[in-house]
């Protein structure tokens, strides 16, 4: 579409309007085919824009169907009531990127919050592994009626250490889960709270959120119903400020974007602020209590931060548990190292001899997020550091092999880099 629209740009300027006119058209006639051009391409944009818009943000149907569950007694869940009951729990201002999951600002008692929800779509995958178990049966069809709690507990704990791998303290999480399960906290657990549950442990940012939950750079859950769950607000959902929309970018030069960004981009203590934190959860993934996670899609649009500038993970979506892509990995038919990956990031090798995946990730986290802070932390830093801020990123992000063996090294090239950026702002207003 977009070498169209240049194709006839360039016909509407450059060529004759009929082979036996050869002068130039007057003034008034280019600038009304300027005009109608203009038109065109805004038209084309506008269309463009809500068809994407009707297709990802669906938030009317996720509502719908989740209501509709509670008020047959299928879900239950902390924010069932506000939602479909009392309307206090309202979606308002869509942030979707995926027709599958649901994302939207709302409000919640007249305080900001972020709502989201899945929506099944058998015919449009998103490639995500929890997307696939959650097409083959449907999301609120486990337990089933006389399923005892020690039997749920079994499943939790099977489930567990299947997305988790076998870890000493998965018994706590399964404890954990249970008490945030029971909603009115009477010991005991209905059908509708496991169902719910259930459905909300297969979504893997839930997961995530419920492992983490005491982790400073996790956002906080606040409430839920069925698979639909509520998430403290942001200030800002992505590193960078400006992110131009896919059906725009071919026609948005790309060093535009990034000189707008870096422009709109807060004060360099700033953002070496919000560095410090990103560095800090990677700290908190790596060999916590639940087994060491995976950063499967380091981009700027899942690291948020609020108003104080602490980082704040925006979509945990693209992180997985160690255990979980080793076992996506381990032995899957491959041709190339390419087909060894587990989401955007997280690539193994392939044994080109047994055309085979071998398990092991080869690039740890630390060096996707310094690949990605590169352009953020080095723009408008100041001259004395610049030079070693330079020189640790470049050692960062050359990193490679498995973090386990070489745990030493990586922790060395994290906190020299930390206490780099954190001399420079303590004892100042952005510290």
């Amino acid at each position: 579409m977009a070498r169209a629209l240049r194709r006839l740009f360039h016909l509407v300027l450059f060529c004759p309007l009929s082979k036996g006119l050869q002068v130039r058209p007057p003034a008034s006639v280019k600038y009304l085919l300027l005009a109608w051009l203009g038109v065109l391409v805004a038209s084309w944009v506008l269309y463009v824009q809500y068809a994407s818009y009707s297709e990802l943000c669906r938030g009317h149907v996720c509502q719908a169907v989740i209501c509709d569950h509670y008020s047959r007694g299928v879900i239950s869940g902390s924010s069932c009531k506000a939602l479909c009951e009392h309307k206090t729990l309202t979606l308002r201002h869509c942030l979707s990127t995926s027709s599958q999951h649901q994302v939207y600002a709302g409000h919640w008692k007249e305080r900001p919050v972020v709502i989201k929800c899945g929506i099944e779509d058998g015919a449009k995958a998103d490639g995500a592994p929890d997307s696939a178990n959650r097409r083959r049966r449907g999301p609120f069809e486990k337990p089933t009626r006389g399923t005892s709690v020690d039997e749920f507990k079994e499943m939790l704990h099977g489930f567990l250490k299947d997305n988790l791998g076998e870890q000493p303290s998965l018994s706590a999480l399964v404890d954990r889960i249970i008490s945030l399960a029971d909603i009115n906290q009477d010991g005991k657990l209905s059908l509708a709270e496991a169902k719910s549950i259930w459905a909300l442990l297969r979504v893997n940012e839930f997961l995530l959120m419920v492992a983490l939950q005491e982790k400073e750079h996790t956002p906080k859950l606040l409430g839920f119903c069925g698979d639909l769950y509520v998430t403290e607000p942001l200030g800002h959902t992505s590193l960078y400020r400006l992110e131009v929309p896919p059906y725009l970018r071919a026609l948005v030069p790309g060093a535009l974007v990034s000189g707008l960004n870096r422009w709109l981009a807060p004060a360099w203590p700033r953002r070496a602020r919000i560095t410090i934190g990103l560095l800090e959860f990677v700290e908190e993934v790596f060999h916590g209590p639940y087994g060491s996670f995976l950063i499967c899609d380091a981009s700027p649009r899942h690291v948020g931060y609020n108003a104080k500038y602490d980082c704040k993970m925006a979509d945990l979506r693209a992180v997985a548990s160690e255990a979980a892509v080793r076992a996506h990995l381990k032995g899957r038919r491959c041709e190339t190292n390419a087909d060894c990956t587990y989401g955007r990031d997280c690539t193994a090798t392939c044994d080109r001899l047994a055309k085979r995946c071998n398990a092991d990730v080869v690039r740890p986290n630390l060096a996707k997020v310094c690949a990605l802070l590169q352009d953020f932390l080095l723009h408008g830093a100041p001259a004395e550091l610049r030079g070693d801020l330079e020189r640790q990123l470049r050692t960062c992000v050359t990193l490679s092999g498995l973090a386990s063996q070489m745990e030493v090294h990586h922790s060395l090239v994290l906190n020299n880099l930390k206490t780099l950026l954190w001399k420079k702002i303590s004892n100042t207003q952005y510290s």
